[in-house]
């Protein structure tokens, strides 16, 4: 989780790293959206809808940065020990916010928060565009290994409890890979 904890479907990404290969935060930022969506769609939002949700009390055709933040609010996403902290809020704001404007128009909300495959359209265009990109250090998993081995098959091993967390071993390589938009 983004709290720095390790869980199974890491594990599996660990052991799988060639399919996803993309920025840590891009990915982070994509889970907390899918999430935002989630909870947008369980309360029957359609995609016009849950616009005007987070437009709040703007009377214009944009979404702002307030509204944004009063939205995760009242989706319970912010305002206890769990919730995204201001840094991260931050940061989704400026993924979410394509053309850098400070606010977020119908297309970009389609775009970057109500559309599921927003970073795949994205990889798409970097790729048609990686010849002139600026690239980063990511890590190549090598080796992945989790203790007991019996947590790697799925099975807790019987003298163990719940609460005991099974310890990994991982080999990381440095590799070059282009960047997408750059959070800091």
């Amino acid at each position: 989780n983004h709290r720095g904890n390790i869980c199974a479907v890491d594990f599996i990404w660990l052991l799988n790293p060639n399919r996803y290969r993309k920025l840590l935060k891009t990915s982070w930022s994509e889970a907390v959206f899918g999430m935002f969506r989630y909870l947008l769609r369980r309360a029957s939002l359609t995609a016009e809808d849950a616009f005007a949700f987070l437009k709040t009390d703007n009377d214009g055709d944009h979404i702002t940065f307030m509204g944004f933040c009063e939205t995760l609010r009242q989706l319970n996403l912010t305002g206890h020990c769990n919730g995204l902290t201001t840094k991260e809020i931050k940061d989704l704001w400026t993924q979410a916010d394509i053309d850098g404007n400070g606010l977020l128009d119908y297309k970009e909300f389609q775009q970057r928060i109500w559309n599921q495959t927003w970073s795949e359209q994205r990889d798409a265009e970097d790729g048609e565009a990686k010849g002139n990109q600026e690239q980063t250090v990511g890590f190549s998993v090598k080796n992945a290994v989790l203790f007991p081995p019996e947590v790697e098959k799925g099975m807790w091993p019987e003298n163990y409890s719940l609460s005991d967390h099974a310890r990994l071993t991982v080999v990381f390589s440095p590799i070059r890979m282009p960047c997408s938009q750059l959070v800091s």
